[in-house]
C-alpha cells in the first residue's frame, strides 16, 4: 500500500497509473473518503470498491470545515496507526493522508449546499454543516478523478446532497451507495459510538429499536406518516431528539409512505453523542 499526503503527488501518480494501465479497458479507480477511526462500515465500502474496481484509494482526512463551533473537532476519534493497518489488511492500493494546509488555502472559493434540502434535517441542527462536506468531497473528488465514490447509506442526507452536486455540476463519477453495517444488536456502526459509556450505548439501542417498529408498521400496512412517527418517538423518550421524519429519495417530507421512495430518518443525542440512523424503504 502507497501511503500519500500531498494532493499534487496523487494527482501526477494516478495519472500516470491510469497511462500505464490505459490499454486495459475495464481499468477504474474507485474512492472512499473517510474522516479515519475506521470501522467495519468503512471496511464494507472497501471491499464493495475492490470488487468493482482495478484500484482503490481511500483518504482519511479529518474536515475542519464541517463542523460547527463547540462540536467534537478536537476530540474526535484518531485512530492513525490502527487506520493504516486496516487499510492494508483491506488491500488498499493507495491511502491519502493530507493535512489541513494541503487541502484549504486562505482565501477559499465557497461550495454551498441547496438552500432548501440542504438546510432541512440534518442541515437544520447543525446550519453551515453542508457546506463543509460538500466542498471537501469536491475537492476529494477533483484530487483523486475516481470512476466510482463509495458512501454509506448511514448519512442519507449526506448521501443525496453529494449525488445532487455530482449530477448538478456534470462530475465524471458515479456515486455507490453502500447499505449501513450493525453491530449484532442493531446499533448502527459509527465512529463517534466510541464516546459512549455501556449505559449510553445501551440507551443508544433505542434509536434501531424505533426503526425496527417502524419497518414493521409499514410491513402490516401502516403507511401514515404521522402516526408511525408517533410510534417511534414513544420508543425514542426520553432521548434527546433532534428530528424523526420520513421523507421520500429526493428528501421532499411524505405524508404517507411510499414504498420504494421512501427514508425514515432518526437523529438523536445520548450522554452528549449525536447519532444517526435510518432506514430506506
Amino acid at each position: 500500500m502507497k501511503i500519500i499526503s500531498s494532493p499534487l503527488e496523487l494527482k501526477n501518480y494516478l495519472r500516470e497509473t491510469s497511462k500505464a494501465m490505459s490499454t486495459q479497458n475495464d481499468f477504474s479507480i474507485g474512492f472512499v473518503p473517510t474522516m479515519g477511526a475506521l470501522h467495519g462500515g468503512h471496511i464494507s465500502l472497501i471491499k464493495k470498491a475492490k470488487e468493482q474496481n482495478k484500484l482503490v484509494v481511500v483518504s482519511i482526512f479529518l474536515n475542519p470545515t464541517q463542523f460547527l463551533k463547540g462540536e467534537d473537532l478536537d476530540k474526535y476519534p484518531k485512530k492513525d496507526e490502527a487506520d493504516k493497518k486496516i487499510c492494508e489488511l483491506s488491500g488498499v492500493d493507495i491511502l491519502f493522508f493530507p493535512q489541513a494546509e494541503d487541502i484549504y488555502g486562505i482565501d477559499e472559493v465557497s461550495i454551498l449546499a441547496p438552500k432548501v434540502r440542504g438546510y432541512v434535517l440534518e442541515g437544520q441542527s447543525r446550519p453551515g454543516h453542508f457546506n463543509g462536506v460538500l466542498t471537501v468531497v469536491m475537492k476529494l473528488l477533483n484530487i483523486v478523478n475516481p470512476t466510482r465514490a463509495y458512501f454509506g447509506k448511514k448519512d442519507a442526507q449526506q448521501l443525496n446532497l453529494i449525488s445532487l452536486m455530482v449530477k448538478q455540476l456534470f462530475m465524471s463519477v458515479e456515486i455507490v451507495p453502500v447499505d449501513t453495517v450493525r453491530e449484532k444488536d442493531g446499533l448502527a456502526l459509527s465512529s463517534r459510538n466510541a464516546y459512549l459509556i455501556p449505559k449510553e450505548r445501551e440507551e443508544a439501542l433505542k434509536i434501531s429499536s424505533s426503526l425496527r417498529k417502524a419497518s414493521a408498521m409499514v410491513s402490516k400496512g401502516e403507511l401514515n406518516a404521522k402516526e408511525i412517527i408517533t410510534s417511534m418517538i414513544e420508543i425514542l423518550e426520553p432521548l434527546e431528539i433532534h428530528y424523526v421524519e420520513i421523507v421520500s429519495r429526493d428528501f421532499n417530507q411524505l405524508l404517507h409512505v411510499e414504498l420504494g421512495n421512501s427514508v425514515i430518518l432518526v437523529e438523536a443525542s445520548v450522554g452528549g453523542t449525536r447519532l444517526l440512523d435510518n432506514i430506506w424503504l
